[in-house]
């Protein structure tokens, strides 16, 4: 275990945050089911890591598949590897041992493929997926719907995914929606889910993948509550659903300008917001730190999802808001806090969790003389988080 000492800081200047994890995965997949082209740039992170460590096993004729602690992973690929006859085993570690897999083990049964789990890796599959109608909870992870799309795609015959539940997390499916259309993938949505033609081919191409908004939200808070930063390399047309930060950030009144030159967010007077977390969960981390420096009532809603992420989300970030000397009180689907209070320095703790180490490490340089232990998981997607917070200004020495 690592942890991270921050020091009372300001963020002062410009970063360019890395390429996307969300969009390498989903163009990964498309240039294996391809059979060729190249994905670049793809982090060093251990999620990359998963996904390009399982395509390799599959082009080598492995049976044992390691999604590392990647869910992404794990649930896109299972179908996937189910669509192309593979009778193989996923393992994981850490965290992703605890995360559920239960709709495949209902679903793919009654379509030609076995699965034998408890729920719960390990998974071992057999058989090869047939096409058809495919009915789905779109209430519990929009990961199961694009695993989905990727391997029902690759069938020849036509198939149909039907929303039994209201999709949540929809901007997620969007995006794979896009990237398969860049491979020459076509998706049809309906009123009832998507409709998948059968016999489509994934065109061979190099790709750029492009910047990730979620990795960006935690520079753009840093800059609303303590200084000026100018994150580089996003595309303002991204179907990436995590830009929605731009205008949550923007609702809270912070200063937002945005140029060809990047997206500049300067320290400024915030108040407090009702942010519905349905579609951009992965964001509430961030977002409840920005709500701790506004003024007045913040409410946090349709968080659900984030009981069941690396960690406990709500429970992580109630734990080192309340560490930290904020007013905040939990609800079912998320939290309520009372922000503008005078904060204080405090041990927190990381949960071994990116998102929350990242989101702490912004709330703590505003404090100064702080911790957060687990500092070590950021390698799950931003292994370079720390060299790009102190070279923006702020003061964290990694131990």
């Amino acid at each position: 275990m690592s942890i991270a000492k921050i020091q009372k800081s300001i963020f002062n200047g410009e970063v360019t945050v890395p390429a996307s994890k969300s969009v390498a995965h989903r163009a990964l997949i498309c240039s294996y089911l391809a059979g060729g082209g190249s994905v670049e740039p793809i982090i060093s992170s251990k999620d990359m890591a998963a996904t390009v460590g399982i395509i390799n096993s599959l082009k080598k004729g492995e049976n044992t598949l390691n999604s590392i602690e990647s869910g992404s992973t794990l649930r896109f690929m299972i179908p996937v590897a189910a669509a192309l006859g593979k009778e193989v085993t996923f393992v994981g570690q850490g965290s992703l041992l605890t995360r559920p897999i239960g709709e495949y083990l209902e679903l793919l049964p009654l379509h030609g493929t076995q699965i034998k789990s408890n729920g719960y890796l390990p998974a071992s599959i057999s058989g090869k997926l047939r096409n058809g109608s495919f009915e789905v909870n779109g209430n519990v992870s929009s990961q199961y719907i694009t695993g989905l799309l990727l391997a029902l795609a690759a069938l020849d015959g036509d198939s149909a995914i039907i929303l039994k539940t209201e999709l949540q997390s929809k901007p997620y499916v969007d995006m794979t929606i896009k990237v398969m259309k860049d491979y020459g993938v076509n998706i049809r949505e309906t009123d009832f889910g998507y409709l998948i033609k059968g016999g489509q081919k994934f065109k061979v191409q190099d790709y750029v993948v492009e910047g990730d908004w979620s990795q960006a939200a935690f520079f753009l808070v840093g800059g609303a509550v303590n200084g000026e930063v100018t994150v580089k390399g996003l595309d303002m047309n991204s179907t990436q659903g995590d830009k929605a930060v731009i205008d949550v950030i923007k609702r809270f009144g912070a200063d937002v300008n945005i140029d060809d030159n990047g997206i500049t967010v300067k320290k400024s007077e915030l108040h407090g917001i009702e942010f519905d977390a349905t579609d951009i969960p992965d964001m509430v981390p961030a977002i409840a730190v920005l709500a701790a420096y506004a003024s007045g009532k913040t409410v946090i809603k349709g968080a659900e999802r984030l009981r069941y992420k690396e960690s406990d989300r709500i429970e992580s970030v109630i734990y080192n808001l309340k560490a930290l000397g904020a007013d905040v009180e939990e609800t079912k689907d998320g939290m309520i806090i009372n922000g503008g209070k005078a904060l204080h320095s405090a041990k927190l703790k990381g949960y071994n969790d990116h998102r929350i180490v990242m989101a702490f490490s912004v709330a703590a340089m505003n404090i100064g003389d702080c911790e957060i232990d687990d500092a070590q998981s950021i390698n799950k997607s931003y292994p370079s988080f720390f060299d790009d917070f102190n070279n923006l200004g702020g003061k964290a020495d990694v131990l």
